[in-house]
């Protein structure tokens, strides 16, 4: 009834023939379309792996390269960072080797200090005493040159005085040199050494054996094992053949 009410205000349009084709329904045409569209699918899905193909190729490479550079790097720097360790253990063993001997020289110089300084208040004196032994010799030589008889006798009181006091002064100058570790020697007796006596003459002496000194000319000195002056003496000589 509806299309008879369409038709007839329609009027001569109505009449006009149309045509078959183009009139489809929608449900059809949409059917269509989407078998369009389904049959065109699986022809582009094989050109998007064919894209998508090729780039995960090329990165493989690209990673393996930069795990390679980075790899390279690392020893590189590994390298770098032993080669400053061997410098800074060579430096070290350097300035090791460098305090030990500067601690060396500083204890060798400590003990030469040590060794001066005690020879100076042992040997200080010794030109001041060597100096004194003329006066020492001059007082034994008084002392000497008194006749034995004479030096107890009554007779010449003057002259026992006299005696009894240059003893006296040359017994106080031999403590004093004592004090200050001046030793006299009167080597009578005792075998030669050069190192301590001077042989000034040679004599025989059957009673005594060859190198024995047999006479004393002037006493010796010592000073803490140190000879300040030799003695002068006389050696027993050997027996011609």
């Amino acid at each position: 009834m509806a299309l008879r009410l369409t038709l007839t205000r329609l009027g001569p349009l109505a009449a006009r023939p149309i045509a078959a084709a183009a009139f489809v329904p929608r449900p059809l045409a949409a059917a269509a379309s989407s078998r369009l569209l389904c049959t065109a699918k699986p022809a582009e899905e094989p050109k998007a792996e064919a894209t998508d193909a090729p780039p995960a190729e090329e990165a493989a490479p690209a990673e393996g390269a930069a795990a390679e550079g980075s790899s390279e790097s690392g020893s590189a720097e590994l390298s770098t960072l032993e080669a400053k360790v061997a410098e800074l253990e060579a430096q070290l063993t350097d300035k090791h080797d460098q305090v030990l001997r500067a601690l060396a020289e500083a204890d060798n110089a400590r003990r030469r200090a040590k060794v001066d300084v005690e020879s100076a208040h042992k040997f200080g004196v010794s030109k001041f005493a060597k100096d004194l032994l003329e006066v020492a010799d001059n007082l034994q030589r008084a002392a000497d040159s008194v006749p034995e008889e004479m030096r107890a006798s009554d007779e010449n009181p003057q002259l026992k005085s006299l005696y009894e006091g240059v003893v006296m002064v040359d017994a106080v100058l031999i403590k004093t040199f004592e004090k200050y570790g001046l030793t006299r020697i009167d080597p009578i007796g005792e075998k030669f050494d050069p190192n301590f006596h001077n042989a000034m003459f040679e004599a025989p002496d059957p009673t005594k054996e060859p190198g024995t000194v047999m006479h004393v000319a002037a006493p010796g000195y010592v000073m803490h094992e140190r000879c300040i002056r030799a003695a002068g003496v006389g050696v027993v000589s050997k027996p011609p053949a």
